[in-house]
């Protein structure tokens, strides 16, 4: 039976703010800060036995090894992982700040997810981001990919390695809507337009890429601009300012260049479709980005009906809580909340939303040494406590000692998780 799985990413023992992400402003605000890749890793874990406290079925992803030696190496740095990265370290210190990146814990950016009932060929079908706008990002596709092939082997599954070209970045600018997630899907690709202060990450080209590689059915699939005054306000992503989970769309008013084109695109192809836009007024865009509103995950609760797993900054935020109390109360399809504390991840710039990836399929088909029970979370916690670094000072970075410690911790994982082939 075919279900809606989430894989979070465990954040990795190198999370530090280095401020790498030109546009998230999160990221920017907590330049050079001291980091807490433990607290970090134990939030993430803390937000998926959350998760699976609803009914959900949870899985993950392990972060890859860092420094990232061969990309260095291909930028010119040569010798043993030690005195590469030591000339990095020397000659670049951006560069290979941009190789400690721990952003790969934001799987939302790890592909593009299009479920069976969607595609031509009855498959599951994931294309790997290639996160080309990025440097610190671009170089996690490889490692993304090796990963992903792992957990979804399985012959109902097609993976798709990253596009050549032009910036994709996964599911943060892809919503799929359907009556039920095991239903055929309106499949709806966010792309922006340059000319902005800050980046547009998604390419129209890269989605309408990834749509064909699918085997999609163009009749049923939307490609939508992002406002470009989202963008410019610090949404990054669309899942910044929107969510969608079955039927419905939970968004902010300004999400979308043209939200009524939206909205009779969608309701004409799925005329059950029930939209959730957020007046400005209530709740301005600048609240739902520095609240992290949208970058919630709205989910099907095994019961019926709908929760939000949202920050805990959503409900610090006076006019965000006020809006949430609200819509609960309004008696719509969203019927709880649930909050969770992801602070480091959040002073990074990615919320609930950001630290997973959904498949729809069933989860026998999945490898399941990537399938979280208490545990296996029990065993992963107990590493992290054992070996991530408490704290990571900007300085800290160019350590050798650092270098060592974040391997080590990485393969002590791999181990307890029977995964050593990833190392």
């Amino acid at each position: 039976m075919s279900l809606e799985i989430n894989f979070d990413g465990i954040i990795g023992p190198s999370h530090n703010y280095a401020a790498l992400s030109l546009g998230n402003l999160a990221s920017a605000s907590n330049a050079g800060s001291v980091s807490r890749p433990r607290d970090a890793a134990l939030q993430g874990l803390a937000k998926m036995r959350a998760a699976m406290g609803l009914g959900l079925v949870q899985g993950f992803f392990v972060p890859p090894d860092r420094p990232t030696t061969g990309w260095l190496r291909q930028l010119g740095f040569p010798g043993s992982d030690d005195e590469v990265c030591a000339a990095a370290a020397r000659a670049d210190p951006v560069v290979f700040a941009q190789a400690m990146s721990a952003s790969s814990m934001w799987t939302a950016n790890a592909a593009t997810v299009s479920p069976a009932p969607d595609t031509s060929d009855g498959r599951c079908h994931l294309s790997i981001a290639n996160l080309a706008r990025m440097p610190h990002r671009s170089h996690e596709a490889t490692a993304t990919e090796r990963q992903v092939r792992l957990m979804f082997g399985h012959p109902a599954f097609a993976v798709h390695p990253a596009l050549p070209t032009f910036g994709d970045e996964g599911a943060a600018n892809h919503m799929r809507l359907a009556a039920s997630h095991d239903a055929p899907g309106v499949e709806v690709f966010v792309y922006g337009v340059e000319g902005g202060p800050f980046p547009a990450r998604q390419s129209r080209r890269a989605s309408e890429a990834v749509a064909r590689r699918h085997g999609l059915d163009p009749a049923r699939t939307l490609f939508v601009e992002q406002s470009p005054a989202a963008i410019a306000a610090g949404a990054f992503h669309n899942d910044v300012v929107a969510v969608a989970n079955e039927a419905v769309v939970f968004m902010h008013e300004l999400a979308f260049a043209d939200p009524a084109g939206f909205a009779a695109d969608l309701t004409r192809l799925l005329p059950e479709a029930t939209i959730i836009a957020v007046p400005a007024v209530a709740v301005s865009l600048a609240d739902a980005i520095e609240s992290y509103l949208f970058n919630s995950q709205l989910v099907t609760l095994p019961a019926g009906g709908m929760a939000l797993i949202l920050p805990a900054e959503a409900r610090a935020n006076p006019r965000v809580a006020a809006y949430l109390d609200a819509l609960v109360a309004s008696n719509g399809p969203i019927r709880a909340l649930q909050f969770v504390e992801v602070r480091e991840s959040m002073r990074n710039g990615g919320g609930p939303a950001c630290l997973r990836l959904r498949v729809v399929a069933d989860p026998a088909t999945v490898d399941p040494r990537f399938l979280l029970d208490a545990a296996k979370a029990d065993r992963i916690e107990r590493v992290v406590g054992e070996h991530w670094p408490e704290v990571i000072a900007p300085a800290d970075l160019a350590s050798p000692g650092l270098w060592h410690h974040c391997r080590q911790a990485r393969a002590k994982l791999l181990v307890a998780l029977d995964l050593s082939e990833l190392g």
